[in-house]
């Protein structure tokens, strides 16, 4: 088959990856712009056009998909199927109508559920149980085509969105290539999606990693892992930022909120701490203060033993140390 990729993020690169090795003639890789990143804001090729290029595909990098030199591009190559793995932009009626067979996205969850552009924080944050990926047909709307096939992932507690996102980045990979065929040969039904069982993420910003203490400490958890990824889950401690990358959680002590203990064995430098909530404490794993990078609990208290007793900020301001 032959098809142009539309992909970005490392979420993509799985997707190419399989098209390619199934065979299909994968005429061009369009993804987004080299973008500033890191501290010296150097810019940066997308995972995706790194690998398109390992794979010898051409790459097409248009800021802007929907301009008419960037669809009169697309239809030149006369691709009998567009995919799309995580690109970023939503395509106009001119890009949808090029392909016979359609533009098939692949969608890290079980649609109609979390629609949009961050659908596995969503699944965290809303506490599913399970999640999964979706290979649908892309029209004008937000991920709201018809399905052609799902496939479910069950969620453990030890998944957040940094784990996450790679298993569904090759389960929907595997999902796309083995339904591609079938649906070039007349074999799948394209199912309308509920509009009315629907649920709409969107994209993250950085306050979403705010831990608000007053929350119960299950809601904090279920944050700390859905911004695992980014920005990270965060509080303040005498003006600076304390990071919390992973963490678990208990229902039954009473703290005051953002009042971090000693919880654990008696020891005369604490190996554990939890942080009082709304509803029980959260434990955290690891911790990192601004501008160090995060480490094991036992590993942070040894160096800052003075983290006892102290009371971490919240959204409406910063609780003043004991």
């Amino acid at each position: 088959m032959r098809v142009v990729f539309m992909g970005s993020p490392g979420f993509a690169v799985p997707s190419l990856r399989a098209v390619v090795a199934a065979g299909h003639e994968v005429l061009l890789a369009i993804t987004q712009p080299p973008h500033p990143a890191g501290r010296g804001r150097r810019l940066t090729e997308p995972d995706a056009a790194l690998a398109a290029r390992e794979l010898g595909i051409s790459v097409f990098q248009p800021e802007r998909v929907r301009r008419p030199e960037a669809v009169e591009r697309i239809r030149e190559e006369g691709p009998e199927a567009i995919i799309i793995a995580a690109y970023g932009q939503l395509l106009p009626r001119s890009i949808l109508e090029i392909p016979r067979l359609g533009c098939i996205n692949v969608h890290p969850s079980l649609l109609p559920r979390h629609r949009g552009p961050s659908p596995i924080p969503a699944a965290i944050l809303a506490g599913d149980s399970v999640t999964g990926a979706s290979i649908m047909l892309l029209d004008e709307g937000m991920d709201s085509g018809p399905v052609l096939a799902r496939i479910e992932f069950p969620l453990a507690d030890e998944d957040d969105a940094a784990t996450l996102s790679p298993h569904l980045a090759e389960l929907g990979a595997q999902l796309l290539v083995d339904t591609l065929p079938r649906w070039a040969a007349g074999e799948v039904e394209a199912q309308p999606q509920d509009d009315a069982q629907a649920t709409v993420s969107r994209l993250l910003r950085r306050e979403d990693g705010a831990l608000d203490w007053r929350e119960p400490a299950e809601a904090l958890w279920r944050r700390v892992r859905a911004v695992a990824e980014w920005p990270q889950a965060y509080s303040t401690w005498d003006g600076r930022s304390v990071r919390i990358p992973t963490a678990y959680f208990d229902r039954e002590p009473s703290v005051e909120p953002g009042l971090v203990v000693a919880v654990g064995p008696r020891t005369r430098i604490p190996v554990a701490a939890g942080i009082g909530t709304g509803e029980g404490v959260l434990l955290p794993r690891t911790i990192g203060i601004e501008g160090r990078r995060p480490m094991a609990i036992d590993a942070f208290l040894r160096g800052y033993p003075a983290f006892i007793g102290v009371r971490l900020g919240t959204p409406s301001g910063i609780i003043d140390a004991e």
